[in-house]
């Protein structure tokens, strides 16, 4: 059983090391790292040769790509029997393919294996998180103590949510471990990875097709939020910079399409759309799929509301535009309440604002909210989680 890890990567190798050295670590020998360089200005591949060892591939764009692209060209340069996208701020944790090739074995090679995750954010990365924070990810998908089937029924009804824009169960591509012949089967309809947000796309796409999918609530991989990654960027309210340094390059047909639909606002939720609608083109006949359009004029709405009111984040001028673009019916449900509600926000303590937003956060229900606790961390980096953290055995 052979593995291939693909690490598309650009001008981070201070944590691309802490990647390729948590698969070379591993207590397991048939593996493959495919490393697909976007044209970094770093000497990766000086890194790469360095290491001397003929698993580890290095491929090079000769241009900047769309990270879209990036990922479907490290697929494609695999030759795995088994497939694992890891960003090259995460890490496998230590055991990993002992674990899935166990798995493998006894579930007779499923379409895809899910597995949990942490995450780990670097000192200094997350507001709320000054000295930096590792936690396990909580989900209903990793409420049970052993592995498991996930029936259809209930992987359909998780991807109704995201055409509705709710994150019933996280995206990420690190979670899955996934067949080649699956996704080889997956391949009629394009490319494996679509969209300006390819793991919104492949995720979704998987679990509404795949007939057999595995479930194993053991944390196997660790997600890092560095200050050189987009969960950095998302995290500290600066959407535009991390689209720009993920270059996530929207599809010209599909934002024309959509032209009436598509609102200012958050970048994150016009890329969610844009993933749910090469969703339905591919797969909305076959599984009756529709987006909520409604809901994304909502948040986009909420989103420059809140922005210009409470956070002070948009312009005037934003805040104009965004009603220029508005329906009558919105203007008059939407505009008024969001700006009255925001309005008086601002006369409460930021502590009693902060309580409000988050009773709101919950009631629009678009992400799972999580309450990790700050820990005083020993561990400076993702590979000292690597060293630290017995995820296998929990």
């Amino acid at each position: 059983m052979k593995f291939s890890v693909l690490i598309p990567t650009r001008n981070r190798l201070e944590y691309l090391r802490y990647a390729v050295e948590s698969v070379m670590r591993q207590d397991y020998a048939d593996w493959e790292i495919v490393i697909s360089d976007n044209d970094s200005e770093e000497d990766i591949v000086g890194y790469a040769h360095a290491l001397e060892d003929p698993r580890i591939k290095y491929f090079r764009t000769d241009r900047f790509i769309p990270v879209t692209d990036n990922w479907n060209s490290a697929l494609n340069k695999s030759t795995g029997d088994f497939i694992i996208m890891l960003g090259d701020d995460d890490a496998l944790m230590s055991g990993y393919f002992l674990a899935i090739a166990e798995l493998i074995q006894y579930y007779k090679d499923p379409d895809f294996i899910y597995t949990g995750s942490y995450i780990y954010a670097y000192p200094g990365v997350m507001p709320d998180f000054p000295k930096g924070n590792l936690h396990r990810v909580s989900n209903s998908l990793f409420d049970s103590a052993k592995p498991y089937w996930l029936g259809h029924k209930q992987a359909a009804k998780l991807v109704g949510g995201a055409m509705n824009f709710r994150m019933l169960y996280p995206f990420n591509m690190q979670h899955s471990a996934i067949n080649r012949n699956f996704i080889d089967l997956l391949r009629y309809k394009g490319d494996f990875f679509q969209s300006p947000y390819p793991d919104f796309y492949a995720t979704n796409v998987m679990f509404l097709k795949a007939k057999q999918i595995l479930i194993d609530p053991r944390p196997l991989v660790t997600i890092g939020v560095t200050a050189k990654s987009y969960g950095y960027f998302h995290s500290n309210k600066k959407e535009k910079q991390g689209m720009d340094f993920l270059k996530h390059m929207p599809n010209a047909e599909s934002i024309s399409r959509l032209q009436s639909i598509i609102l200012p606002g958050s970048t994150n939720s016009t890329s969610w759309l844009l993933a749910m609608e090469n969703i339905k083109e591919n797969f909305g006949i076959e599984f009756d799929l529709k987006v909520n359009y409604q809901r994304y004029r909502f948040l986009q709405i909420l989103n420059i509301y809140k922005n210009y009111y409470l956070d002070r984040r948009v312009s005037g001028n934003e805040l104009i535009d965004l009603q220029s673009q508005m329906h009558t019916w919105e203007k008059l449900v939407y505009g008024k309440s969001f700006g009255l509600v925001f309005s008086l926000l601002r006369l409460f303590p930021k502590s009693q604002a902060d309580r409000v937003i988050l009773i709101l956060r919950r009631w629009i229900g678009q992400y799972t909210i999580a309450n990790p606790d700050e820990k005083s961390l020993s561990c400076k980096t993702i590979i000292e989680v690597f060293e630290n953290v017995d995820a296998v055995k929990g």
